[in-house]
């Protein structure tokens, strides 16, 4: 299955300098980079706090970084301020050059997001035989992909999204980056007490909802979605949740009818 990502921008980032001056930006290791990969990175403010979060794909020598669309303005502006006299080209490329999202089969020059998906930059696909996007971010969710969203922008760190886990976002090797040591101080001194899960209720979910638990004692809310996709009458989300308290009832926005349930991920 193919699906046209219309929704997310994308930035071509060329020059000398490029490499060294993303490794230095983001929080994975782009000096481990493969062509034919896509490598999750944060793009953290100095608290640690998630602005972005990137698929980062090589091709050649060039840097290409996929996020959503509504981030496109902050991410540029930073990178750019950031670059300062090094050798870097920033080119936002989004509208000549269609990202398409392939579940459960491969493609030449594909860039491979997990077992079951890959990201194919270009037009070379067939366009009339296209599946719905809500099939992509199912998967996406069913995967634990997250997203960051300009709603949630700023609210999280790495770990509330499961990126330290095997290193899938973040590694603990690399050096340094912007909130390098807030998420490395977490990561060998503390324990995230709030982790991402999956979900699934009756009716309508928005990024940004937020979950309550019954017995929990927070001053802030249990959790909050951070990505959702409407499926007929249900929809499925991931949301960061208290991990004391994930196996008890939860209600959204505080709503006590709403039935949600979590899901275990494929």
């Amino acid at each position: 299955m193919i699906t046209k990502i219309s929704n997310r921008a994308l930035l071509k980032l060329s020059g000398n300098d490029v490499q060294c001056f993303l490794q230095g930006q983001f929080s994975n290791d782009i000096d481990q980079l493969k062509q034919g990969e896509v490598q999750l990175n944060a793009y953290c403010q100095h608290q640690g706090k998630i602005i972005a979060l990137l698929w980062v794909m090589k091709k050649g020598a060039d840097f290409y970084l996929s996020f959503p669309a509504d981030l496109s303005e902050i991410v540029i502006r930073r990178l750019t301020m950031f670059k300062m006299m090094a050798d870097v080209t920033i080119e936002e490329v989004s509208q000549s050059v269609s990202q398409f999202g392939l579940i459960d089969e491969t493609a030449e020059h594909a860039f491979v997001l997990n077992e079951r998906q890959s990201v194919l930059l270009g037009e070379g696909v067939d366009q009339h035989n296209l599946v719905d996007i809500s099939q992509w971010d199912e998967v996406c969710i069913r995967q634990s992909i997250a997203e960051i969203e300009l709603v949630t922008s700023e609210k999280f760190v790495p770990q509330l999204l499961n990126l330290d886990i095997d290193e899938a976002g973040v590694s603990f090797t690399k050096g340094c980056y912007p909130g390098q040591e807030v998420v490395a101080r977490l990561h060998y001194l503390g324990k995230s007490k709030r982790r991402l899960r999956a979900f699934e209720c009756t009716g309508e979910v928005e990024v940004g909802d937020e979950l309550l638990v019954t017995g929990s004692t927070s001053a802030k809310a249990s959790g909050v979605v951070v990505r959702c996709v409407k499926l007929g009458t249900k929809s499925l989300f991931l949301a960061t949740v208290e991990v004391a308290y994930e196996e008890g009832e939860i209600s959204l926005n505080n709503a006590q009818k709403t039935q949600i349930t979590r899901i275990v991920n494929d």
